[in-house]
């Protein structure tokens, strides 16, 4: 049964358009910038929070995420690049399958590590199908998992890919060029994506604008994740602007 956390990220794309995160990195924005941070964020009117990556320095994740729900209502959801990044204070967590690659310590063998972990913490578990997007550069989570990424210019190849994980039982797609890309997830690959599956689509890596955030809602995105092109700028009025381009309107009905 989906949980409580799953059901707001549909409510924020069925009626705003898409649902906007900002990801937040503990190895790149320490504990005493998060008030910033947040206050900057629900001003702007993120939907939810998602916390982790690749490489994370936090020596304590679990103060560190207690501190950013101290400071916010929304949704705090664990975005775990190993099991050491899901704590009980969050309150989900993406089950990440890199789909994309053929290492099964990333397919399943991390899941196995996880799973009575997460489930003594109680957590809300969304299963998420990762896909990683060849960017134009290697990424840290493309040279951490040690997978290849689906060439950008084969949106069949994602599509496919996507489709098997969504008849597997996946709940969550994630199309993600990966933190600092240097190209996103082409607009074709996200509309074929979109086009083939029902399950909702979530694209980050590489969104360094309003327009590019509106591309990709446009063909299809649910969700749209940013998180180090804010760290670069952290204006509050580039980060309005990406919002609103995500919340480009009520597409309830359009989308199952």
């Amino acid at each position: 049964m989906d949980g409580p956390v799953y059901h707001r990220l549909l409510e924020a794309r069925d009626t705003k358009g898409a649902a906007f995160v900002l990801l937040v990195d503990p190895g790149s924005t320490a504990e005493d910038a998060l008030a910033r941070t947040v206050e900057t964020a629900c001003e702007a009117g993120v939907d939810a929070f998602f916390v982790g990556g690749s490489l994370v320095h936090a020596a304590r994740p679990n103060d560190y995420v207690t501190a950013l729900k101290r400071r916010t209502d929304l949704p705090v959801i664990g975005f775990p690049g190993a099991v050491t990044q899901v704590v009980p204070a969050l309150d989900a967590v993406l089950y990440l399958s890199v789909v994309s690659g053929r290492n099964p310590e990333y397919l399943i063998g991390q899941h196995v590590h996880g799973a009575p972990m997460i489930r003594r913490m109680g957590l809300e578990a969304i299963s998420t199908a990762y896909m990683l997007i060849e960017s134009g550069t290697l990424t840290t989570a493309q040279y951490l998992s040690g997978s290849l990424p689906i060439p950008r210019s084969k949106p069949e190849v994602a599509a496919a890919t996507a489709l098997a994980a969504e008849m597997m039982g996946m709940r969550l797609l994630y199309a993600d060029a990966g933190s600092g890309a240097e190209h996103p997830v082409a607009d074709e690959m996200v509309a074929a994506i979109a086009r083939t599956c029902s399950a909702p689509l979530i694209v980050g890596g590489g969104l360094r604008s309003a327009d590019l955030v509106a591309r990709k809602v446009r063909a299809g995105a649910s969700v749209i994740v940013v998180g180090n092109a804010v760290e670069r700028n952290p204006d509050p009025a580039f980060l309005r602007e990406l919002v609103s381009a995500a919340h480009i309107g009520d597409r309830s009905g359009s989308r199952p």
